[in-house]
């Protein structure tokens, strides 16, 4: 059932993440008083991509960023084949590296500058990746994926600081606003690209893909929180994705120093108490 559902993920997850960029394109079009892209929109992007020349000022930056592409995958189809959470993390912190290494291979000032930021914006959300992974090992007694989600009660109910950590941290992982530092999945952010300006044709193509992949299993994780009723889980996934568009299309996008520092105190102070809870209560 593992090996199952690891393949399901790749074969799947692509579709259900360019699904949910389409969604995200209509509903800030929406909110922005515009009709927006059709629905498949970020397939037809993807598509033209592969036939675009692709463009380099180093090969190497490539290389860096098909590694990404390969990791993401590997870091899902763990998680969704229920392996070790805290090999998960390891591996999706890995995935950014090369995604920041990609960054800085490419010879731009902007590229250069977006792996800084990419690079600021794994040090914000890992401390709040891991406290999760121990949050969810207090109450389960397992790092297994497999086994946090057979847990027969509602981890939200135990673990509420961690849940409030892991929320802030999604729209520094999506990369959106206010926490869209890197780079920006809309237009109407900045007319430089970032961490992705020296990419193109395929290359940015795997990259949009790999961040597909990346919304499937990031909104995984928040999943576990809710995964003693699965339809449950997925209907508050799927709202978790729908308010940090929102988010995206109401803020504006912060300064470095607020992101990292603000992340790290909602992790210190949420995450603390609730393992100080946990400890407490047994």
């Amino acid at each position: 059932m593992s090996l199952i559902t690891g393949f399901l993920f790749v074969v799947i997850a692509p579709l259900v993440g360019g699904l949910l960029s389409g969604i995200d394109r209509k509903l800030t079009a929406r909110m922005q008083g515009r009709i927006g892209p059709p629905l498949l929109q970020p397939f037809y992007d993807v598509e033209k991509l592969f036939q675009k020349e692709n463009l380099v000022a180093r090969h190497t930056q490539n290389l860096y960023m098909e590694f990404f592409f390969v990791m993401t995958i590997f870091t899902g189809a763990l998680f969704f084949s229920g392996g070790d959470l805290l090999l998960v993390i390891f591996s999706l912190t890995l995935a950014g590296v090369f995604f920041a290494l990609g960054g800085y291979k490419a010879s731009s000032p902007y590229s250069f500058i977006g792996a800084q930021r990419e690079t600021l914006q794994m040090m914000a959300y890992e401390p709040a990746v891991l406290l999760v992974a121990v949050g969810m090992y207090m109450v389960t007694k397992s790092f297994q994926v497999a086994d946090i989600i057979a847990y027969p009660k509602p981890l939200i109910l135990d673990l509420p600081g961690f849940f409030l950590a892991f929320f802030f941290i999604l729209a520094i992982k999506f990369r959106k606003s206010p926490f869209d530092l890197s780079t920006s999945h809309h237009a109407h952010q900045e007319l430089v690209k970032g961490i992705t300006t020296e990419f193109s044709g395929r290359t940015l193509a795997l990259i949009e893909i790999a961040h597909w992949y990346e919304y499937v299993f990031v909104l995984g994780i928040g999943y576990l929180f809710f995964a003693w009723n699965m339809w449950i889980g997925l209907v508050v996934t799927f709202f978790l994705f729908e308010l940090i568009i929102i988010i995206d299309n109401a803020a504006a996008r912060v300064r470095w120093q607020w992101m990292v520092g603000g992340a790290w105190i909602i992790a210190l102070i949420a995450g603390m108490g609730n393992i100080l809870y946990l400890m407490l209560r047994h």
